[in-house]
This record gives structure tokens, sequence and C-alpha cells, in this order.
């Protein structure tokens, strides 16, 4: 899949995934997890992280679970001091956790459903290099009073206090560098941005690289991208401001090498335009004007036309709340051949998914009109985050539980079938989602589920398993090949100018919108 092949950097069991939504990843320290059994300590040997909201614990023995204590659960924090007994041998300094809730991650080395422990309990570690502890202790204590602040925004506020600490006191090792030769240009700070997380550190670009640095050493020790490979550059809105910035070594293929998310928009226009400098001689800039004469004249293929206009519209892989967006452009899911020829086998692409189904719109319109303002028409989205992994579940299982808690959804909402879909798509009172481009890839592996994961039961008894497939299709690959087949067809090719008016072109807003009912609708 498109973000999972990004950047496969590390083989650990620990991932930014099992962190919550926005928390950020400061520290490790190699340590053991204490447990008393029978008047004796059990140590579990691991690696202990410190992040702004949890502690966790990712063992070395992969039979163990992986712990994750919320420093909101926490009652108290202490650092026990070194112990001297004449009689037994001397106890390492250790810090002493009181909590009321333990998360255990990957048991039995399983991607599943988070176990959430409830109940008063002490947990001990002590650091392999004892002269940390109490370090690590404050640090600790710093963290857990941000998150007993009352006010989320108090909270956000303190934390981001202590990473732009953080990362003040370092700066980028130029020990990384490929070559003596090379010529610095600009440092700055930075976070990289993968689909649900980021990653704070500081950027270096030179004369012949540009390099990324962690500030906590995960997933390597720095990522380095040479310039003369790169051939495509975006700007990129993250979060409704113009802070990031997209690096392609690739003309096609819509997965980066990497994306940045700067904390201030002067430092991301350098470092933009710094390459665009560089590259000025090896790569043309394409608008999205270029692109479209190019597709006229078939030089690009539909698949190839909708990246580059996802691109364009500040939809990338590495942004699940942006990630790009493709069509339906089947209607029939049912039939045991498929007829490309005949035009009812297509779905109407002047139309949004909302409007597809006249008895469904008619009440859409009625319920509009009786609302008092602020009204709406459509209660989602075509695309978000949910819908994302809703379609990637299969390959991307801790993508979801992190975005859920912890948890999957209900085995009946889950993806469980190509054609049910649609039809929900077509007939559900709040489902208007579109499609991703992997349904027109070469990659079926979403379709399966080949991890083998345990994703539940469905009111009939039936496990959730592999998609279920139209009847036109033998297997998942020949699905994806009449799909890939369908969207290049003369049909969509002559209409898909009509979709791209809704989702990128001028039907986007105002009274155009209003005519396809592609937005608001006056009473």
């Amino acid at each position: 899949m498109a973000f999972l092949k990004s950047r496969e950097r590390t083989k650990e069991r620990f991932s930014l995934l099992l962190l919550d939504l926005e928390e950020y990843y400061f520290e490790q320290h190699t340590a053991y997890y204490v447990t008393t059994c029978s008047r004796k300590d059990r140590k579990v040997r691991g690696s202990l992280k410190v992040c702004s909201r949890s502690i966790i614990f990712d063992p070395d023995d992969h039979a163990e679970p992986i712990l994750k204590i919320p420093l909101r659960d926490c009652k108290q924090i202490e650092f026990v001091a070194r112990e001297n007994n004449p009689f037994n041998d001397p106890r390492p300094s250790a810090i002493l956790i009181s909590c009321v809730q333990v998360i255990y991650i990957k048991e039995s080395n399983i991607i599943t459903p988070y176990r959430n422990e409830r109940g008063e309990r002490k947990i001990s570690f002590q650091l392999e290099v004892c002269s940390k502890t109490e370090d690590v202790v404050q640090t600790l204590l710093q963290l857990h009073r941000a998150s007993c602040l009352d006010k989320l925004g108090d909270q956000t506020a303190m934390i981001a206090a202590n990473l732009q600490s953080r990362l003040a006191r370092t700066s980028f090792d130029k020990n990384c560098f490929q070559s003596v030769a090379e010529k610095p240009h600009m440092e700055c700070l930075v976070e990289m941005v993968t689909p649900l997380v980021s990653n704070p550190g500081h950027v270096c670009i030179t004369d012949q690289n540009l390099y990324f640095q962690p500030l906590n050493g995960y997933p390597e020790q720095a990522i380095q991208i040479k310039l003369n490979k790169v051939r495509r550059i975006y700007k990129r809105r993250h979060g409704l401001r113009p802070l990031g910035l997209e690096v392609f070594c690739t003309e096609n293929d819509f997965c980066s090498d990497i994306y940045l998310k700067f904390y201030n928009t002067a430092d991301r226009d350098e470092i933009y335009y710094y390459i665009a400098t560089f590259l000025e001689n090896h790569v043309t800039e394409h608008t999205a004007e270029s692109y479209m004469l190019h597709w006229q004249r078939g030089h690009l293929s539909n698949y190839e036309y909708l990246l580059h206009l996802n691109n364009l519209a500040d939809r990338s892989c590495n942004d699940l709340s942006q990630y790009p967006v493709f069509p339906w452009v089947l209607s029939d899911y049912s039939s045991p051949q498929l007829d490309l020829t005949n035009p009812d086998t297509f779905r109407d692409l002047s139309k949004p998914v909302g409007a597809l189904n006249k008895e469904r719109l008619d009440r859409l319109l009625a319920r509009y009109r009786g609302m008092p303002d602020p009204a709406f028409m459509y209660g989602s989205h075509y695309s978000s985050p949910g819908y994302v992994l809703f379609y990637l579940v299969r390959v991307a299982p801790e993508h979801m539980l992190c975005l859920q808690n912890g948890r999957y959804d209900h085995a009946d909402r889950m993806f469980n079938s190509v054609g049910e879909t649609w039809k929900n798509c077509l007939e559900g009172a709040t489902d208007f989602k579109e499609l991703i481009p992997e349904f027109y890839g070469t990659d079926s592996s979403f379709l399966e589920n080949k991890l083998s994961l345990d994703l539940g039961r469905k009111q009939n008894g039936k496990s959730v398993c592999d998609v279920v497939l139209p009847p036109w299709a033998s297997d998942s690959s020949d699905f994806l090949q009449k799909h890939r087949t369908a969207l290049e067809s003369q049909f969509v090719s002559e209409h898909l100018h009509e979709w791209i008016d809704l989702v990128f072109g001028f039907k986007q807003r105002g009274s155009e919108a209003v005519a396809a009912h592609n937005g608001k609708v006056k009473p």
C-alpha cells in the first residue's frame, strides 16, 4: 500500500502508532521491568520510552506484551534510591509508578485490540544506567503535571514548550553528512509527517542532500535524500496552515519520500525554493493546466491524471485527512460478467455520491429545508481518515487501532464486501464516501486478510476475513485489473472531467455546487 511501503525502516515492535494522536515520543532508556514473584524479583529487559502523554515499555522478549501507562492515570511517580543491604544483593535505584490503568499491546506478539487492565497497582522500572534514574523521574513528573491539567489547550501548550526546549538544546549532527565536502545551506526545526504521526527533529539541506534527524533517533539516526534524485516537490497545507513540504523521487507514484511540517512558513519556503533552484535544469514544473493538456493528448492515463490532480490539491498519502481520492466508476457489482460496452455499467460521474440515488437525495433535501441554521445537506464527507482505514484495515491494522483507541470497528461495519459497500454508499443516510487509489492499483493485499487478523464476527456468525468480491472477478488481482480497465475505458475518459469538476474544480462551492447538489442547497 502507498503509505505502508513509504518507510518501513525498522523491524522493531515499537511504533509511533502506539502513541495517542498528537503525542510525541521524546527519549528512550534501556531498562528492566521489575515484578516480585515468590519473594524474588523477576526482571524483564527492554526499552523504556518517555512520551508526552504516556510511558511505554517495549520488552526485548517478544513473547512479553508491550506496556503502556497513560500519564493521566498515574497517581504518583517516585524516585526510589539505591538500597544497600548487607545480607542481600544491593537493590538499584528505581522508578516507582502508582497507576490505575495499564494497557497491554501485542500480547504474544500478535496485532490485536489492546487490553486495558484497570485497578490500582505499582510498577517498578530500573534503568540500566542508574545515574539517569533521577533525571528521568523529573522529566516524567513534569509531563505528568501537563497531562493532569484540566484544559486540553493548557496541556498542549505545556507539552509544546517541553518539545521546543528539547529541540533548542540540540542541533543537527553534521557527522551524518555523506561527504566531508558537503556545504550546508540551512538547518531548522521540523516534524516528519507520516499517517497519524508527527516526529520532531532537525532538517539540514546541503548542496548535495536533504537530511532529517529525529530528536528521538527513531526510526534511524538520520534520513537522507539525494537532491539529484528528487523529481517533484510540493508545498502543502498541514492542519490548514501553509507549513508542509513533500518531496518525491518518482514521477508518477503518489507515495512521497518525505513529508515535512515546518514551524513557520518562511523556513518552509526557503528550503522549497532552494531545492527548486537546484532542480530547475532537471525537472519541469507542471500545473493543473499542463497536466490537463497531457491527459487530453493521451500522454497521461486517467489514473496518472487523477494522481497528479490529487497532488496539486494538497492531498497526500502521508496525511489521512487529505488522502488521495478516486471515484467509484462502476455501478455493477452483481453481474456474473462485466460489460464495459454498456453505459449502465458505469456510475453517473456528473453527480456526487450523495445525489446518485434520487429517493435518498429527496429525503436529504427535505431534511435540509427543515433544519435551523447552520444547516447542512450531507452529514459526512467523501473522504476522511476513518474511510481510508475502513478500506485498508487488513494491511494497516495498527493505524486503525491508533485511530480508534486500540479497537477495531464492529465486525458488521467493516469493509466486508465491495458490492455491499457500494450499495450502502447509494442508500445509506450518512455514507457518501468515494474510493482511494488502491482500488485501481496492482497490489491487492488490502482485499485479503493475509495477516490472519482477528477482525471479529458478524451477526450471522461469520468471521471477517477476505473482502467479498463481485461475481465478475475471479480473484482480487482480477478485480483490480478489471477495475483499472474500467477507469481507463472510453466511457470514463469521456466523463471523468465531470467528476473532476465536482471534487477539484468549479463545482466545489458556490452556485455551481448548489446546482449539482454538491453542497448547501437553498430552501
